[in-house]
């Protein structure tokens, strides 16, 4: 309420005279979000607000796209607005005018027809999305409620980040199956040899010896590739 007079600030809607209109269309082809200032109901003026990329967001889609990760922009913008930047970062499929319960829909489809989904958001608009899907992915800048429904929250600023955290994760889980896959292969080899008495208790404590050693080593290679300054908190939940 400003001097007594009812201002709002929204959407626009389909009601606009035409002046505001004429600067709605010029605003979404200039790939700006416009919002409509109403007083006392009737639309006033129209404010074209410009939208900046993140930093890094272009390495950020391509090194996703070369992981094998299709990008998929879902964004409470207009449609014009929303191609504009999708084009600028060369996604192709696009979700525009989504409302907060849109977006927890659409990753449910997504999900449903067979696609594992991570969501990457900072937003509240963005919590429901972030906790329906397999991988919620809070930015350390957003705000509590993103942080809260996330699995994993990146401290450091920048996008990139999330690509790290996709080939850590896949990396710390090849190393898990190829370390159950030796002390599986072992068992499975010298435990018979043992059991029938052809391998000898000395040499048998030493292989496992040695299996403990290569399992180790295996770890620490892991341990030695992890970037350096580039943190990963765990959020929420654990997987």
């Amino acid at each position: 309420w400003v001097e007594g007079r009812r201002v709002e600030v929204g959407a626009p809607g389909p009601d606009l005279p035409a002046p505001l209109a004429a600067a709605l269309s010029e605003a979404e082809r200039a790939a700006r979000t416009a919002v409509v200032v109403r007083v006392d109901g009737a639309a006033e003026a129209l404010l074209a607000v410009g939208d900046v990329l993140r930093a890094g967001s272009y390495r950020a889609v391509d090194r996703m796209r070369r992981l094998g990760i299709t990008p998929v922009l879902a964004t409470g913008d207009r449609a014009a607005t929303a191609r504009a930047a999708a084009a600028e970062l060369g996604v192709r499929e696009v979700h525009a005018a989504l409302s907060p319960e849109d977006k927890a829909d659409l990753v449910s489809r997504l999900r449903t027809a067979g696609h594992r989904v991570a969501v990457i958001g900072d937003g509240v608009n963005d919590a429901a999305a972030l906790a329906r899907a397999d991988l919620g992915i809070a930015m350390g800048c957003g705000t509590d409620a993103a942080i809260g429904a996330a699995d994993v929250t990146l401290a450091r600023a920048g996008i990139e980040a999330v690509a790290d955290a996709v080939r850590l994760a896949r990396r710390t889980l090849g190393t898990i199956r190829a370390n159950l896959a030796w002390a599986f292969g072992y068992n499975a080899v010298t435990l018979p040899l043992a059991a029938t008495g052809w391998l000898n208790p000395m040499v048998a404590a030493a292989a496992m010896s040695v299996s403990s050693l290569l399992v180790v080593a295996n770890s620490l290679r892991l341990r030695t590739w992890t970037p350096a300054r580039r943190p990963l908190n765990a959020g929420r939940r654990p997987r």
